[in-house]
């Protein structure tokens, strides 16, 4: 029933967003539509289908250009030197009356054979190497490490120098030396990539299944670094052409009369003052196919990416609007049960109104969070509860300026310590996440960059909220460390975040999120996929702090038992809507919402015991019950209430109009019109 929660804050990309998510989820119940071809998808990408046809078109005509170039490369015509474009002359001549569009057609040729060159020795080299430190690690990473130290240390442009000092005009030689240098910085990416990758589950599962490390590195770690490994290509071969156009320029590559199209950069130069328009063709196809390369790189990359992740778009649901757009719930009636039922903004540190936020535009707008309001108290626990899918990461994202630039985020009122969120620059918001307002992602792993140790990325934390030197800043990482119990932190602060467990990631991460010493703390699912003997201790530690710092603290959570640990109150979130909100033990005991009791009825920590006919206990567990289907996705939401399709209680005038927000006592509100049958069903759950 209950899921884990997702951690990216862009709903239109990735399988992690929610409007994929939610999508995939539906997927159990609708057949997926095939998905389209990687090159129907890149044709879609007009600047992709540009730099494609500019590069089709500048390898072919090179390739055959002694059949397809009008003129041969040496061709003079005396009658027209330095002449414009022309019928007889497309591009112009050269000084000798040659032919400039015939002489780039055969110098693409060494262009071409340059680029090829340097991209396979670079790939090659790069991969093997990064591949094999990352992932066996030991004496193959330090000499890997080694190596590409004293790469990156001495200037490229001065090897290549020598190299054909020492070996006049073998400019192959001098492209396979490119290729060597360029692999250094694609080993260093694909080394930190391969030690994220390799403590992966998958990972771990084939190596116990029996595939051996070979096996495991072509099939599992390789195909992971394939997005990686074509930007990288791309902007290699792009640094190909420059570096080949640079050496013919200096007089180091191919030697007049061979055509080559540094050489005609050379010639241009030397006739600037007789005519410059030699220089528009012989530079701008450098610069056109550099930028083809690295555009049509970053389009595959993004293609690749989407095939992976993106779920086909669900097909919309009568009640949904014409134009794509969600119907949002009366903000006002949110608002005005928030006010009534909670604490003035002036006494509460963190307060949200009528909360909206929408992703896409035109026809495919979607509004994933409808009318959200909820408020924290100082020093208060407050629990945003609901299924993965539900619109919890996304509310406090677009609250903290988390999302991405294509989000539409409206609200009456988003106040922290009586200053409006969503009116101030995002250089004021930035400057109170991680100084006032703390975060706790989903995920440990995603606060830990892998290619620092945890002392460098927590004494940067430090540095950048209280400007301390780096000895004072190493002492607060360590005292941090030892605030969230964690057991010799100086033996910690030297290792790499895939040293550590789960439940140390963890903690590391609280620390992080403390190190500025804020005010609010957001954990989003602070102890998912934890065990539960961890997971009690992370719950411990969140007590302790809220209880000796004063903390508030605002935790997103799918488990009914960990929101009754910890908060005082929760705020019930399904389909994008607060569906009620209260304190944790009248929710608990006394929900008003058939979500909310739906989600307790299959929490197993309420499972019943049966008993036998003298009193004593069977043994035998009742049957756990689960809630039917799974949480729309947002092109799905009716514009009445959102959880009829689901609900046991669901009436015909549950699909009549939008149902509001409405008081259920002074510090208790529901978006239920049969709230006196929810407490019979709970009732009869419970009994």
């Amino acid at each position: 029933m209950t899921g884990v929660e997702q951690t990216a804050v862009d709903p239109t990309r990735g399988g992690a967003g929610l409007k994929d998510e939610q999508a995939e989820l539906s997927s159990v119940t609708k057949p997926q539509p095939r998905r389209g071809s990687a090159l129907r998808a890149l044709v879609r990408r007009p600047l992709a289908v540009i730099s494609l046809l500019w590069l089709a078109a500048v390898g072919v005509m090179s390739v055959g250009a002694d059949v397809l170039a009008p003129y041969g490369p040496m061709s003079t015509d005396l009658t027209h030197v330095l002449a414009g474009p022309s019928g007889q002359h497309w591009l112009g001549t050269d000084q000798l009356g040659r032919d400039i569009l015939s002489r780039i057609l055969f110098g693409g040729q060494g262009v071409l054979l340059g680029i090829v060159e340097v991209t396979l020795v670079c790939l090659v080299t790069g991969t093997v190497m990064g591949v094999l430190a990352g992932y066996l690690g030991r004496w193959v990473d330090w000499a890997v490490l080694r190596w590409i130290e004293i790469t990156v240390a001495l200037p490229a442009i001065l090897i290549l120098l020598l190299v054909l000092a020492v070996f006049p005009g073998n400019r192959h030689l001098a492209m396979i030396t490119l290729g060597v240098l360029g692999a250094s910085g694609l080993a260093r990416v694909i080394r930190a990539e391969t030690q994220r990758v390799r403590t992966e589950q998958y990972v771990l599962a084939a190596r116990v299944s029996g595939l051996g490390d070979g096996q495991i590195l072509l099939r599992h770690i390789v195909s992971r670094l394939a997005t990686t490994i074509v930007v990288q290509a791309s902007l290699m071969a792009a640094a190909a052409v420059g570096v080949q156009a640079g050496l013919s320029f200096l007089g180091l590559g191919v030697q007049d009369p061979e055509p080559s199209w540094g050489g005609l950069i050379t010639q241009a130069s030397q006739v600037l003052d007789r005519s410059s328009w030699m220089l528009v063709p012989s530079g701008g196809v450098i610069a056109l196919t550099m930028l083809a390369l690295a555009l049509l790189g970053d389009a595959l990359r993004d293609v690749m990416v989407q095939r992976w992740t993106t779920a086909p778009a669900p097909a919309r649901r009568r009640g949904a609007s014409d134009d794509g757009a969600m119907p949002v719930t009366d903000e006002g009636e949110d608002d005005q049960a928030g006010a009534r039922n909670g604490p003035p903004d002036a006494d509460s540190l963190f307060s949200v109104r009528g909360l909206t936020v929408a992703f896409g535009a035109g026809d495919t707008r979607s509004a994933v969070v409808q009318g959200v309001g909820f408020h924290v108290a100082r020093g208060e626990v407050l629990g945003i509860v609901g299924e993965s899918g539900c619109g919890k990461s996304v509310t406090v994202s677009a609250v903290l300026g988390l999302l991405a630039g294509s989000a539409e985020v409206h609200a009456r009122s988003c106040r922290f310590d009586g200053s409006e969120l969503l009116q101030l620059s995002g250089r004021d918001r930035h400057a109170l996440r991680g100084a006032r307002i703390g975060y706790v992602s989903q995920e440990p792993m995603t606060a830990l960059d892998p290619t620092f140790r945890v002392g460098d990325v927590l004494s940067e934390a430090v540095r950048r909220h209280h400007g301390l030197d780096r000895r004072a800043a190493r002492a607060r990482a360590v005292e941090l460390l030892d605030l969230v119990n964690i057991p010799d932190p100086q033996a910690v602060l030297r290792q790499y975040p895939h040293q550590i467990s789960g439940g140390m990631a963890q903690r590391v991460a609280i620390a992080i999120a403390l190190a500025g010493d804020p005010e609010l703390l957001v954990a989003d699912e602070p102890t998912t996929a934890l065990d539960p003997r961890v997971q009690a201790e992370i719950l411990a530690l969140l007590r302790r702090l809220q209880a000796e710092r004063g903390l508030s603290i605002v935790l997103i959570t799918h488990d009914w038992g960990v929101a009754a640990q910890l908060c005082a109150r929760a705020v019930v979130m399904y389909a994008g809507q607060v569906v009620e909100q209260g304190p944790v033990g009248t929710l608990y005991h006394s929900p008003a919402h058939p979500y909310t009791a739906s989600l307790l009825a299959a929490n197993p920590h309420r499972a019943l015991v049966r008993t036998s006919a003298d009193g004593g206990t069977t043994g035998d567990l009742t049957r756990l019950p689960t809630i039917p289907g799974t949480v729309p996705a947002p092109a799905d939401w009716p514009a009445s209430c959102h959880f009829q399709d689901r609900c046991p209680l669901a009436a015909a005038d549950c699909a009549q109009r939008p149902i509001p927000l409405a008081s259920v006592t002074a510090d208790h509100d529901s978006r239920c019109i049969h709230i006196d049958r929810v407490r019979e069903l709970d009732t009869e759950d419970a009994s």
